[in-house]
């Protein structure tokens, strides 16, 4: 019996977290030169393809008359481009399946990352197994969060505090790499060390490819991630602001390859330089498809309710928090805030003054008019609101494509 979910409102948001998690999965599995989790993310593309084509069939299956035919077209337009982001995460494996090569400086850069993805598998006996992730508390325990389990051939992608972990669960967890000794202990896995990280003798013009790969690296996932929001939150904003930084990334792969066509030509060798390009061009395709997603807010084009209602229930939910006056938020930086250990939301973006920051430092202090654009489990969207001096007041029964509304705290 084909258990997949026949829901289209359903299939959209799990597809959306697992296109998500194969990217996560594939740049760990290029950081840590794992074959392993690079299988781990062909088995997902074949759950993401079964969605996919299951999607297709049931919007073809929903139209019952041209005035229908627009806003269904919109919503196949984003599972085209759902599709297109797990096809860029296969390519992104390739890199190891295919020995392609990547610098050393590339790995060295990659390890100063505030976030990282991991996989670990429980052992019987440990202290993780047969127990409730709630009380685990796996993200002040290690600063890591857990993000899909997958149980023998099935994948479980909706985490709650009440799902039991079993000896042989695979974990995939995403979170500050300095947790992931912590975890290992935790699941009674082998003793881990970072990888090699140590830098070879490049020229300077394959360290600025590497800083550039790096920077369009961590520019793809936000595009990524605001497109989303744009599309939960209907924010034509949000949706300039990726076709930006797809503008952006064209613009950064022109200028790795003129690096890197530089840095072959002074005895490096050019088996370690394929990868900066595989890199580079996936990066771009990133941008590409954030952009198709966004492109229905910026043409106006009929907005199908089930694409906000998909992308604001699945497993990560996104907000915007401006600063409210007096907030506990106001003056504190997001290091000292913690908000990716408790409530375990991480920061897109930050907007100030009209423009915005993408994937800010934790050296950043949020100021009265701020507005944060974060993700996180919705179980902790009320404590971040708390942070930011608003509290979240459900809509109407009657309407439930309506968004929840923010109230100031002092209202009541």
């Amino acid at each position: 019996m084909d258990e997949r979910p026949r829901s289209l409102r359903t299939m959209l948001a799990e597809a959306k977290d697992t296109s998500e998690l194969m990217i996560d999965l594939a740049y760990a599995g290029v950081y840590f030169n794992d074959p392993g989790m690079c299988e781990e993310v062909a088995e997902l593309e074949e759950l993401l393809n079964d969605l996919v084509q299951d999607m297709r069939a049931v919007c073809i299956l929903a139209v019952r008359r041209p005035a229908e035919a627009d806003s269904m077209a919109a919503v196949l337009q984003v599972i085209s481009a759902i599709e297109g982001i797990g096809n860029a995460a296969i390519d992104i494996t390739r890199i190891v399946t295919h020995r392609l090569g990547i610098p050393g400086e590339l790995i060295a850069d990659l390890s100063n990352a505030e976030e990282v993805s991991h996989r670990v598998w429980v052992r019987d006996g440990s202290h993780m197994a047969r127990r409730p992730v709630s009380a685990l508390e796996l993200p002040v325990a290690t600063g890591m969060r857990i993000m899909a389990v997958r149980r023998e051939r099935s994948w479980i992608t909706e985490i709650d505090g009440d799902l039991l972990l079993l000896p042989g669960d695979v974990l995939f967890l995403r979170g500050s790499p300095a947790g992931i000794v912590r975890l290992h202990e935790l699941a009674a896995a082998p003793s881990w060390s970072p990888p090699d990280a140590a830098p070879s003798d490049a020229l300077t013009d394959l360290d600025r490819a590497v800083d550039v790969l790096v920077e369009m690296k961590n520019i793809s996932e936000a595009a990524v991630g605001l497109a989303y929001s744009a599309l939960a939150l209907r924010d034509r904003g949000l949706a300039a602001e990726v076709g930006h930084l797809a503008d952006r990334l064209d613009e950064m792969k022109d200028h790795l390859q003129l690096w890197v066509l530089r840095a072959s030509a002074n005895d490096v060798d050019p088996s370690r330089l394929r990868g900066l390009l595989q890199l580079s061009h996936v990066a771009e395709e990133l941008g590409d498809q954030a952009n198709q997603m966004v492109w229905l807010i910026i043409d106006d084009q009929d907005f199908h309710p089930v694409l906000a209602m998909a992308l604001g229930e699945s497993d990560v939910v996104v907000v915007r928090l401006p600063v409210a006056v007096g907030a506990a938020a106001t003056g504190r930086s997001l290091a000292e805030l913690q908000i990716d250990l408790e409530p375990g939301f991480h920061a897109l973006a930050l907007r100030r003054g009209g423009r915005y920051l993408y994937r800010p430092r934790g050296y950043v202090r949020f100021e009265e008019g701020d507005e944060l654009i974060a993700s996180g489990p919705a179980e902790g969207r009320a404590r971040l609101a708390e942070l930011f001096g608003w509290r979240f007041v459900d809509a109407a029964d009657d309407d439930p494509t309506a968004a929840a509304e923010l109230v100031p705290l002092a209202r009541r």
